[in-house]
């Protein structure tokens, strides 16, 4: 996640990652890349820019980068933001967050969305607890009945990741996708009163489970492979 201070900023990024990054991706063999833009209502609106990028194991994120600083082509069509100034970054910090996929959804899910990129709604969601234990908990509760409940609401889960590195730890992370907003609204007022869910959250096991729940609403980028 870059988190950027101004326009010129955002200009840079963008062009790098659509005309270098991404194409470098898909030649180190990242099928596909999620750029992703905070809504106009959220607090980080015009302040960060979110990068997906799914790898079928470790090993394959521990080379990326490597890859990346090896290919030739990346590097020039990078130029710009590779080679900003020290008194004229390319962004002000960049945040990584590493994590693992849930044992019952090992894969990312490309959703099939019909809506034009300029509509679709992504949600980013973390879910923090208190102590480890009731992290275990909460992750437990997505893996027996959570997931398979937004499965059969078609909330078209994206992933559903624990995190091994990252800030706000511990914590679980999901991304869902929507064709519009009103769509989104409309999923949500179903998942609040729909009757798997109510007994599932009935159960005392899962209690205090979520000490606080961050979300954002994303847009995809015109280049995102989302």
């Amino acid at each position: 996640m870059y988190h950027i201070e101004n326009s010129s900023q955002e200009k840079v990024i963008d062009n790098y990652l659509e005309n270098a990054f991404i194409p470098a991706a898909h030649r180190a063999g990242v099928e596909h890349v999620g750029v992703f833009k905070p809504l106009s209502s959220e607090p980080d609106a015009g302040k960060k820019i979110y990068v997906f990028l799914p790898f079928t194991n470790s090993k394959d994120f521990f080379r990326f980068q490597r890859k990346l600083n090896t290919d030739a082509k990346h590097q020039a069509d990078g130029k710009e933001y590779i080679q900003a100034a020290f008194d004229n970054p390319s962004f002000s910090r960049i945040e990584t967050s590493l994590m693992q996929a849930f044992e019952t959804r090992t894969r990312m899910a490309l959703p099939k969305l019909s809506a034009p990129k300029s509509e679709r709604i992504y949600e980013l969601r973390s879910y923090e607890s208190a102590t480890e234990r009731l992290y275990n908990q909460k992750v437990k509760m997505f893996n027996e009945g959570e997931i398979d409940i937004f499965d059969e609401l078609n909330f078209n889960g994206v992933f559903y990741g624990e995190p091994i590195a990252g800030a706000n730890m511990p914590n679980l992370v999901y991304m869902t996708a929507f064709e519009n907003l009103e769509d989104r609204d409309a999923h949500w007022a179903t998942f609040s009163d729909y009757p798997a869910w109510l007994d599932l959250k009935a159960n005392n096991e899962y209690d205090n489970t979520v000490a606080k729940n961050d979300k954002r609403l994303l847009r995809p980028t015109a280049y995102s492979d989302f």
